[in-house]
Parts: structure tokens; C-alpha cells; sequence
């Protein structure tokens, strides 16, 4: 699940398709090109010894950054019909953005392989590329590339470790100071990631016979053009409480809503979120008197960003076979929300969404109904009526399944 390109900048509001919401953003990143010397023209079939004259070959990379949500059956994913909150200027100014901003600068990691390629990177080349496309010399042998987008905030929640270990470069979020609801191991709950994509490129062969290049005689070298798609590695979630019958009893929120069982990294290579759960923190809003269907409803609305289930590649798993694919990271998906009431108390009010976000792994909306005819008002602040605890704890699970 997830979105790109009309989610840019508030980008939910036009399009046809996921495809078009969440986008098929194309960047383009000039950097300098060193042009090499030499006399002419090899004639390739006439090399000796299988040898050049050329020590190095230019590689012209194109990064294409996309977002490509069909749920099978050539159906793609509209979640303008589900997504009833809306997005207006106040919640542009207090939480940004609804969907993914194209990205204009990348990091990208030549990582050489030698001439017959081996089992781990030894070695790694950093480039900073502004723009999509990208111009560089390489030596024969075979390459790995690895980019991407640059968050360019000062401060920042997403932390990359390019150091444990060349062969994959990790995304982790880092701790809020609020505490962790519904999950033990972790005594605070984490700061959404930014919007983050990334691409790899394994055993580029790049020999001495060529293949795949053409002679450039303006520049007097060879030349191979290239394209890395980046895909999405966090995944935004649109979530919405629509409650129905609430004649002012529910009067706003603290702004504080949990997703809990969320991966709180990703690797950059592989596309798969590590095996480290966590309760990702965000805020919300409430509408009043919003039209749902032709009934007058309230709704609790707010965007989540997250790196997705746990141990998973969204990408990688098919929606081709049938409408009804969904993941599977045998995690339990809480969602809390704090709402007060017309008695002057607040309480936290939690809901399973777990077949929901099973469903929409890549990102979507997430909707939860609520009728408060039949929800009882608390008497007390924080009232534990409402509270819910997972099998960890020795507590009493009160959880409102959807």
C-alpha cells in the first residue's frame, strides 16, 4: 500500500488512479561529466587480446522514482472513494503535505564488484546527485548501484547506517519522548520516518566487449545509458474514525493517535522491513458536521508514515492474483486514539486494524466506524474502559474489533 505524484503537494485531489495520486515521479540530477581522451574509434570487432583502449567507460544513470498500486485485475487502487476527511488548509498548515513531494536530490552508492564478481561490497563510492540523472566513469568489471532520495531536513527522524555493514544500508526511526502503548519492548513509541525511496541495481556487467554501449564521437567515449527505478521504502496511511450518532458527546481530541506493530526500519536494498516492531506516534484532527453518504457525521483524521509490516517487501508481493491479497506479518495492528468527552473527561479509545492494514500493505486508508449510541461515556479521565493492552501484559484486552 502507499501513494506518489498528485499526493505532491496535497496531491489527493486529482488524477485517475493510485497510479496518478501516488505518482510516477520522474527526476532528472545533471552532475559534472569527466570526458576521458583518447585518438578514435576502437573498432570492436577487431580488439587484440580482447583489450581497449580505454580504461574507463561512461555510465548515463536515469533515476525514475514511481508508485504503482494495482489490486489485481488490472484494478487499481482509488482510495479517493474511501477517504471522506479530506485534506483543507489548516491541515496542510499543522501537519504538511498529504502525500509524497517529489524528490530533487539523491545519495548514490557505486559499489565495485571486480571482474568476475563477488559475494559482499568491499568498497563504495558516495555521490551526492541534485536533479535525476546522473554521469559517471566506470572501470570494467561488474557494479552494484544503490541510491536514494535525499530528506534534506535538518532535523530529521529517519537515521541511515551506511556502516555496520557494506552490503545494506539501513533506515531506522528514532524514539519520541511519549510513552509506547501496546508494545513491551519498547518503553517510548517513534517519530514517523520521512518519505523515503530507494532503488538497487546488482552485477551490472560492464566488459570489454561493449555490450550495451554505443560510441559517443562528440566526447570521444563510450557511453551506456542506465535507469534505476526507486520505489517507496515508507508508506503513508491515510486513517480516519468516523463517528456516527455523537450529538456533541465526543467534543475533539488531544491530537495524539498510535499505530502500533509497525517495522521501525527498512532495508534500502531489499525493500524488507526489519523484524522490529514498534507503536509509530501521530497526530490528528477533528472535523465537524462532514457529510459521509448523506448522513452528518464527525471525523478524527490524521496521515501516518511508516516502513510498513514487519520482515516484508510491499513491493514485492503480487496484487495480480486476486482483489483480495493480503499480507501477512503475524503482527497485531493497534490503533488509539485520544478523544474527549462532553463531561470534561478524555479517554483513549482503541480499535484492531489489523485485516485493514493487512490489506492495504503499501499504504492506503484505514477507516474506523464508530456509533457512540454504543459507547459509553467515561466518568474519569484516562478512563480504562476504553484502554487496550495486547497478550504481553496481564491486563484485561478491551479492544473495539473492526
Amino acid at each position: 500500500m502507499g501513494m506518489v505524484h498528485h499526493l505532491v503537494q496535497q496531491a489527493f485531489h486529482a488524477g485517475n488512479g493510485l497510479r496518478q495520486a501516488f505518482c510516477a515521479l520522474c527526476v532528472a540530477v545533471p552532475t559534472v561529466l569527466t570526458l576521458l581522451s583518447c585518438e578514435r574509434e576502437p573498432v570492436l570487432n577487431l580488439h587484440h587480446d580482447n583489450s581497449l583502449n580505454f580504461d574507463f567507460v561512461v555510465i548515463e544513470l536515469s533515476l525514475d522514482v514511481y508508485w504503482d498500486y494495482n489490486i489485481g485485475f488490472n484494478a487499481t487502487y482509488d482510495w479517493r472513494n474511501e477517504w471522506f476527511y479530506g485534506w483543507d488548509d489548516e491541515d496542510n498548515r499543522i501537519f504538511g503535505h498529504l502525500g509524497y513531494i517529489t524528490p530533487t536530490t539523491f545519495n548514490l552508492r557505486r559499489y565495485y564488484m571486480g571482474d568476475s564478481g563477488q559475494d559482499h561490497h568491499t568498497q563504495v563510492d558516495a555521490h551526492y546527485i541534485e536533479g535525476n540523472s546522473y554521469t559517471g566513469e566506470f572501470r570494467y568489471g561488474f557494479w552494484d548501484l544503490l541510491a536514494w532520495n535525499e530528506i534534506g531536513q535538518e532535523v530529521q527522524s529517519v537515521v541511515i547506517d551506511e556502516t555496520s555493514s557494506l552490503d545494506s544500508v539501513i533506515a531506522s526511526t528514532n524514539q519520541t519522548m511519549n510513552v509506547a502503548r501496546y508494545n513491551p519492548r519498547y518503553t517510548h513509541s517513534f517519530n514517523q520516518p520521512e518519505e523515503l525511496f530507494a532503488g538497487y541495481e546488482q552485477g551490472i556487467d560492464i566488459n570489454r566487449n561493449l555490450d550495451g554501449f554505443t560510441y559517443d564521437p562528440v566526447r570521444n567515449v563510450y557511453v551506456r545509458q542506465l535507469n534505476l527505478q526507486l520505489e517507496p521504502r515508507s508508506y503513508i496511511y491515510l486513517t480516519q474514525i468516523v463517528i456516527h450518532n455523537n450529538r456533541g458527546r465526543v467534543t475533539g481530541t488531544t491530537g495524539i493517535a498510535n499505530l502500533s506493530g509497525m517495522a521501525r526500519s527498512t532495508n534500502l536494498n531489499t525493500g524488507v522491513a526489519g523484524n522490529d516492531p514498534i507503536t509509530v506516534s501521530y497526530n490528528v484532527r477533528m472535523k465537524n458536521a462532514v457529510m459521509v453518504n448523506g448522513e452528518q457525521v464527525d471525523i478524527i483524521g490524521g496521515r501516518l508514515v511508516t516502513f510498513g509490516l514487519c520482515g516484508l517487501n510491499p513491493g514485492a508481493i503480487s496484487t495480480r492474483s486476486a482483489p483480495s491479497t493480503r499480507a501477512n506479518d503475524s503482527k497485531r495492528h493497534l490503533l488509539d486514539v485520544d478523544m474527549q468527552f462532553n463531561n470534561g473527561t478524555d479517554s483513549t479509545l482503541v480499535f484492531d486494524v489489523t485485516e485493514q492494514v493487512a490489506h492495504r500493505f503499501r499504504g492506503g486508508v484505514i477507516t474506523i466506524d464508530i456509533d457512540m449510541d454504543t459507547i459509553p461515556i467515561p466518568h474519569r479521565s484516562g478512563g480504562s474502559a476504553f484502554d487496550a493492552v495486547v497478550d504481553d501484559y496481564d491486563e484485561e484486552i478491551h479492544v473495539i474489533d473492526m
